[in-house]
């Protein structure tokens, strides 16, 4: 869709930024072929992790061996085939895997596949291993009531253990549903709206926000969210854990 008169929902601030899939530029993609990246959440802007969405255009195939990074994906629609180590399992919507250091990769995908990438460098915890590969889908975890309120409802899909530096959960909540309290913590944000729509307050700002927006939390930056609208609304993201401040 053309911008009208140069207007847009995306901003880029020193502690969060709001970005709309209408300005979304794809780059090459690295270990892939027959697909593009749209690099959303990187150091560039501050963060201290990557988000990368990856459109397959044909069939493709991304592949590779992590050295001191890790990453997670989420397949947001399409199919595709993953193996890695040991491991190997057919891919669809709901899908997710986790990827850690020093680990043999590859991805076969179908055209159409789209999936988000959370990439960082592993931090190890002395005296814990790290975390093993791991492949899942989102409709085998439960959905917990947040704080007991059944009408938001959270899905942990990676293990809450010391090995883990990174969460990558999946946030439901039913219209009208919110946050409990504004939220300021250490822990920074990559999200993407998967449904639904909703008002999300950034620092001291309002933004409506709706399927396919992005958005990055620094730490420390107040965020508090709605849902809004008829349908329940949904949210995929990362933030890092377990590890001292220091």
């Amino acid at each position: 869709m053309t911008s009208f008169f140069g207007h847009t929902r995306s901003m880029v601030r020193r502690n969060y930024a709001l970005l709309e899939p209408s300005g979304f530029v794809a780059s090459a993609a690295p270990g892939w072929q027959n697909a593009k990246a749209f690099v959303v959440i990187s150091p560039a802007m501050g963060a201290r992790f990557a988000q990368t969405h990856i459109v397959v255009e044909g069939n493709g195939r991304g592949q590779g061996e992590t050295e001191d990074e890790e990453f997670c994906v989420y397949v947001i629609k399409g199919t595709g085939r993953l193996k890695m180590e040991n491991l190997s399992g057919a891919l669809n919507a709901g899908s997710f895997i986790y990827v850690p250091p020093a680990t043999r990769w590859s991805i076969r995908a179908n055209r159409g596949c789209e999936m988000v990438v959370f990439s960082r460098r592993y931090v190890p915890l002395s005296g814990v291993p790290s975390p093993a590969p791991r492949i899942g889908h989102a409709k085998n975890v439960d959905r917990q009531p947040f704080l007991g309120d059944p009408d938001a409802r959270l899905q942990v899909l990676l293990p809450d253990e010391p090995a883990f530096d990174m969460a990558v959960n999946i946030f439901t909540y039913q219209p009208g549903a919110t946050l409990p309290m504004v939220e300021t913590h250490i822990m920074e944000h990559g999200l993407v709206m998967l449904s639904g729509q909703g008002v999300y307050r950034l620092h001291d700002d309002w933004h409506p926000v709706r399927e396919g927006d992005v958005i990055w939390m620094g730490p420390y930056c107040p965020q508090w969210f709605v849902a809004m609208g008829k349908e329940p609304a949904s949210y995929l993201y990362y933030k890092d854990v377990n590890r001292p401040p220091l």
